[in-house]
């Protein structure tokens, strides 16, 4: 089984916002197949899930506690679906690509995201996968500022697709794994992006 969690903060306020997109992202592939959202069990704490079965079962996910605490339940879920690591993808902002950008790395440290710290230390290890959403830096704001704002008119417009491409690559990680989207997303030519 493949493991798509998208990480977000709970709550309306917070649904239009930067570092919702890995929200979106899952909501996106779930609404393709019609999946329903649903509470997981109750062996893991705060999280909602998806499951999309074919040749290659696909679990989506949405932790429902704040992003700098959702270690605990992406832990849970792989404890409770047996899902090891290198078939975990992490969906989540990132402020230091620009708008629209994607990367994805097999592997890695936490890079300053409070959310990925989070998950290494519950889960002992930076062994997973992540597709970072470039969200930009934005202008003199603080970085949580930013982050917690809604996107520019002018970023809205392109939102749609954003989204879009980013639920493909996530698609393509459950179909062929992590270095084929590496191949294909990231914006480096020189091949396959590992820290």
């Amino acid at each position: 089984m493949k493991l798509i969690v998208g990480l977000g903060n709970p709550g309306r306020e917070y649904r239009e916002t930067r570092h919702n997109v890995g929200f979106r992202v899952v909501e996106e592939i779930a609404r393709r197949y019609a999946l329903s959202w649903a509470q997981a069990p109750s062996q893991v704490p705060d999280a909602f899930i998806a499951k999309r079965y074919g040749t290659e079962p696909v679990l989506l996910a949405k932790p429902l506690t704040y992003m700098n605490l959702s270690g605990e339940a992406v832990a849970a879920l792989m404890r409770y679906f047996d899902v090891p690591p290198a078939d975990v993808l992490i969906v989540v902002d990132e402020a230091d690509l620009p708008f629209g950008r994607l990367r994805a790395r097999a592997r890695g440290s936490a890079g300053g995201h409070n959310g990925l710290k989070s998950i290494i230390e519950w889960i002992g290890t930076t062994e997973f996968s992540r597709l970072r959403l470039g969200v930009g830096r934005g202008d003199e704001r603080k970085l949580a500022d930013h982050v917690l704002s809604i996107f520019e008119r002018s970023e809205r417009a392109e939102l749609e697709t954003f989204i879009t491409r980013a639920a493909d690559a996530a698609e393509m990680f459950a179909a062929e794994g992590i270095l084929t989207v590496m191949n294909t997303y990231n914006p480096e030519t020189a091949g396959p992006e590992l820290d």
